[in-house]
């Protein structure tokens, strides 16, 4: 038996909710995590459509990579289309699950999935985020440092870039008195105390934070551990906004543009100025990627990829660098592909569904 919860677990181990933006609402939006998941159908927009697929298919959970609702709620009514969902959800017992800019965030979420279709290699984050790593110090006797370093990095904790198990120690001493309800690891009730100290440093992700605490906690020999846990500003290489990589090799402007029509299905494709030479740099971002311009600009990127370009965001490519806006629903296509090979890997013998409904609902007349 896989459980709702077990999927949504699936999916929060390759991109935490924690990574999500201030004004999304990625996670369970309906459903009861301890039931049983008896069929998933994936798709990219929840619609009343996609609702009955799942209702017709005997599916009793979606997973879509945007919210149908971004804000709270004051009314629930059959007069707009998030009243009929909730109701129709509800009703047939289906539950509804987004991951929307927590997998956008990560280098394998869905710039990632771009980067496969467009053969992309040397992949970095094109914006890291700051303010992710945390760092924890904690003192522990001696002793007991090794046992505790390892507990730690069991949890998560010490993983710099390409590097594991990373940490810092240094010696010192520790003084304490124990008080009259203590029960003291060494030292005697009532007597001040001095031990030979370790203050162990190392960092981790934040969403795992509660994680390494509980580590912390089974591993330390004391009952009052002494310990700070600080929040630092270097970016985190491995989360952000974005993609940045290389073509395998270079392109033509218009052998590029060509392919990206063909990749992603689209009878046009809105550009800034050619350049006049051979593409191999791109910055990607699937959908709206307009705050990214000049990031990509200082990166060096030929061309950047993305999608719900405005009139005066073309200006800012400056004859420096080509803007091609491909569209929202064709920029995040593969996504439902790469939810299920997500799905499929934790999941192989499960039954699950792509919802065979276009929820784009952008129409081109050429």
């Amino acid at each position: 038996m896989i459980t709702i919860g077990q999927v949504c677990s699936v999916f929060e181990g390759i991109a935490p909710i924690q990574l999500q933006e201030d004004y999304d609402n990625a996670g369970l939006i309906i459903g009861d995590k301890s039931l049983e998941c008896n069929g998933l159908i994936f798709c990219l927009d929840v619609t009343e459509a996609v609702v009955q697929q799942a209702i017709d298919e005997k599916c009793n959970m979606i997973v879509a990579h945007h919210p149908f609702i971004f804000r709270g709620l004051k009314k629930i009514s059959a007069t707009n289309i998030q009243g009929r969902i909730i109701a129709m959800a509800i009703k047939n017992d289906v539950s509804i699950y987004a991951c929307h800019t927590n997998i956008d965030n990560v280098l394998t979420g869905v710039n990632g999935k771009i980067a496969d279709k467009l053969g992309l290699v040397n992949r970095k984050i094109l914006l890291p985020k700051p303010g992710i790593i945390q760092k924890l110090v904690v003192y522990v006797p001696k002793s007991h440092t090794k046992e505790l370093e390892m507990a730690l990095f069991d949890a998560g904790a010490g993983k710099v870039g390409k590097y594991e198990t990373c940490s810092f120690v240094s010696e010192g001493i520790g003084g304490f008195k124990p008080g009259d309800e203590a029960n003291p690891f060494s030292g005697n009730i009532g007597e001040r105390h001095t031990e030979i100290e370790n203050k162990l440093e190392v960092i981790f992700p934040g969403w795992i934070r509660q994680k390494v605490i509980a580590a912390m906690q089974n591993a330390h020999p004391y009952e009052e551990i002494a310990y700070e846990i600080t929040t630092l500003n270097n970016e985190h290489q491995g989360v952000g906004s974005g993609l940045i990589g290389n073509l395998s090799e270079p392109m033509e402007e218009a052998d590029l543009l060509n392919m990206l029509k063909k990749v992603f299905k689209v009878p046009v494709v809105r550009h800034s100025a050619l350049l006049g030479k051979k593409l191999s740099k791109i910055a990607i971002c699937g959908g709206s990627g307009s705050f990214l311009i000049q990031k990509a600009l200082s990166e060096g990127a030929d061309i950047l990829i993305t999608a719900d370009l405005k009139y005066h965001d073309f200006f800012e490519a400056e004859n420096r660098m080509i803007l091609a806006d491909i569209g929202h629903f064709e920029s995040e296509q593969y996504t439902i592909e790469l939810f299920m090979d997500i799905f499929k890997e934790n999941f192989p013998t499960f039954a699950h569904l792509k919802n065979h409904i276009s929820t784009n609902p952008v129409n081109y007349s050429i």
